[in-house]
């Protein structure tokens, strides 16, 4: 079941009736809060109000309005308040009051120090569940540094074993280490949510960037405690099997062959025409095989070299082998897997006309998300939500005087 954008029928919402506040920047904590948005929680996202969130200034921008945060900031309402004015303090303790989540990423006591702290939180609401997301924690010697999914990256093992083995660490052009933490971070809340429904107290959930990254690279720490072995750059080979690389093709393409398992490694390498190599001795576990990848990556190099990209494609999915195109962004949008999952959607946007970007993260049948609406101007919201918080016009006024909204 497809999952479409902005539906003109009602659909019912998994998380709707969940009211989230989104006191986060950059990134992990906002797009744990998209996610959570995404399913249908009312989140409102706080900013201050002279220093948005900087992800609207991330990236390229069109007609001034920054397209990260189109994305980034769908599905939220948008309002200001300096929570160092005491104005500004009292509002947010209204608004965690009707609230189910706070999520932040303020270094550690930094909500402590105006007076917003668990302390202050739980006693206005007990239920509430405060989700602190830092690179590092919220104890330990490296708490209160300054920190971002770079340094998660560095500091975890990715860089180290990422790129060719002569050249040095690679970091990734992306926020893997933000975004990795974000699903996690979505994931902790919810499971918070459920110890919630048994014993109907809050809890604070603390989320470190270092650590989620170093959860999907996988047995490095038990590898390195049972045997003293650490895993070293090997470029896009594996060693666990071969042949796994890049290829070139004829119309200068490329093509990413991948052979976990036994039956598809015996089947490409009758593919590419050389059945021999399946009866050598080597052949026959895949560490073996990754032990003589030079002789494999020969084989299947020189065959996908012989043949523009269409073909290898063609012949590897008749033979029921393991092959994907090397694909950019204009593929990507064009991809037809991708448009029968409707994994890029069009969402209309106020300010800049149809927008296409990624779809919810995934499909339920009965419960779908949706993007109901792609990120608001800063502030756009204030008022309505203070509004039906129940501040009078003077109460917002003196707000704005005191300069915490």
């Amino acid at each position: 079941m497809s999952t479409t954008a902005m539906s003109t029928t009602p659909q019912p919402q998994p998380l709707g009736g969940l009211r989230v506040l989104d006191l986060a920047t950059l990134f992990a904590g906002p797009l744990a809060a998209t996610l959570l948005g995404d399913f249908g929680a009312e989140v409102i996202k706080v900013e201050h109000p002279a220093k948005p969130d900087p992800s609207r200034g991330h990236g390229p921008a069109k007609q001034g309005v920054g397209l990260w945060w189109k994305i980034l900031g769908r599905n939220k309402r948008a309002i200001t308040l300096d929570l160092s004015k005491p104005g500004g303090r009292a509002t947010l303790l209204k608004l965690a009051a009707t609230a189910d989540v706070v999520i932040e990423n303020f270094r550690p006591g930094t909500l402590e120090k105006w007076d917003l702290g668990w302390e202050e939180l739980s006693a206005a609401n007990p239920g509430l569940i405060l989700t602190r997301v830092t690179a590092f924690g919220q104890f330990g010697p490296y708490a209160r540094r300054p920190g971002f999914g770079t340094l998660a990256e560095a500091m975890s093992g990715f860089a180290a074993i990422t790129g060719e083995p002569d050249a040095p660490p690679t970091l990734p052009p992306f926020g893997l280490a933000d975004s990795i933490a974000a699903l996690a971070t979505a994931y902790a809340v919810m499971t918070a949510l459920a110890a919630r429904d048994r014993t109907g107290a809050g809890q604070v959930v603390d989320m470190a960037i270092i650590e989620p990254i170093l959860t999907v690279l996988g047995p490095q720490p038990t590898w390195y405690d049972q045997l003293g072995y650490v895993q070293e750059r090997t470029g896009n080979r594996s060693t666990n099997n071969a042949p796994r690389n890049t290829y070139r093709t004829a119309d200068g393409d490329w093509v990413a062959v991948s052979t976990s398992a036994q039956s598809i490694a015996e089947r490409v390498l009758r593919l590419v025409g050389r059945p021999e190599l399946i009866d050598e001795p080597w052949f026959a576990t895949g560490a073996d095989r990754a032990a003589h990848a030079d002789v494999l990556d020969a084989a299947v190099g020189a065959w996908v070299a012989a043949r523009t990209r269409a073909e290898v494609l063609a012949e590897f999915e008749k033979a029921e082998a393991a092959v994907a195109p090397i694909q950019d962004v204009r593929d990507v949008m064009e991809d037809p897997q991708y448009r029968a999952l409707n994994t890029i959607t069009t969402v209309p946007d106020p300010e800049l006309g149809p927008l296409r970007m990624q779809n919810v993260l995934f499909r339920l049948s009965s419960t779908p998300g949706a993007i109901r609406w792609t990120g608001r101007p800063h502030g756009a919201d204030t008022a309505e939500v203070l509004t039906e918080l129940g501040l009078t016009g003077a109460q917002q006024r003196a707000l704005r005087e005191e300069g915490a909204v």
